[in-house]
């Protein structure tokens, strides 16, 4: 809990800035302050999807993962959701419409990610901070960003952050402790290349953006390919 207690201290401190720095803070620095997250957050998954200590595990997790998150459609779910908040939120008007929207558009940009949900697993299960920290810092510098436009409604999108990140997080430290040590490991390893996906995504490398949002059903498949692996394996021998 205490990793997205500090992201929903960052978001709040961003926001804060975002209003005092309104009209002043060139988009050129944030853009380049997102540049030099996006290699930190590389980095973060290279380190992760490494500690595989079963490499098939990985390949067949993340290609039948990402099938299934395909074929649901996971991403498109995600952006049909958002979508239909902020039309709710146009039809309204009014003054309130700008806090809204704010507070809209910043739940869903903090809450819906590869990174919430796979730092939130790693924080549960290992008590590995680092990707959600990183995450934090990220959110941090958007919500200066957004706030600047969009105003005070971007800070209170850490409520729902607090609830959404911090019951992942509790309900994977409680799972945690019925996982063998193999499972887990290969669970951070394939959060580790989804991971490396985002930071592919912040640096802008693929020409088009990586679905990583559909590639999260791999990140649970460990639990079912590491048992049935052995029991293959002790069937043929």
């Amino acid at each position: 809990m205490l990793a997205t207690v500090i992201n929903c201290l960052l978001i709040l401190i961003g926001s804060a800035l975002g209003l005092l720095l309104k009209g002043k803070l060139p988009q050129r620095f944030l853009d380049v302050l997102v540049q030099a997250l996006g290699l930190c957050v590389l980095s973060i998954g290279i380190s992760s999807a490494i500690s595989t200590k079963n490499t098939l595990c990985v390949v067949v997790c993340l290609a039948l993962g990402t099938i299934l998150g395909e074929a649901v459609n996971i991403e498109k779910h995600l952006d049909s959701l958002g979508n239909k908040l902020r039309k709710r939120v146009e039809k309204n008007g009014g003054e309130n419409s700008t806090f809204t929207e704010g507070f809209v558009t910043a739940s869903l940009l903090f809450c819906v990610g590869a990174m919430a949900i796979v730092g939130s697993i790693e924080a549960g299960i290992n008590g590995d901070y680092s990707i959600l920290v990183s995450k934090s810092v990220i959110d941090g510098i958007t919500a200066v960003s957004l706030a600047t436009a969009l105003g005070v409604g971007v800070a209170f999108s850490a409520a729902p952050i607090l609830v959404y990140q911090g019951g992942i997080t509790l309900l994977a430290g409680l799972v945690g402790g019925f996982l063998q040590e193999a499972v887990i490991t290969e669970i951070s390893a394939v959060g580790g290349c989804i991971i490396i996906g985002i930071g592919l995504n912040m640096l802008k490398l693929p020409k088009k953006p990586l679905k990583v949002g559909n590639m999260l059903p791999a990140i649970f498949l460990p639990l079912a390919y590491l048992p049935l692996a052995e029991f293959l394996t002790q069937i043929m021998h």
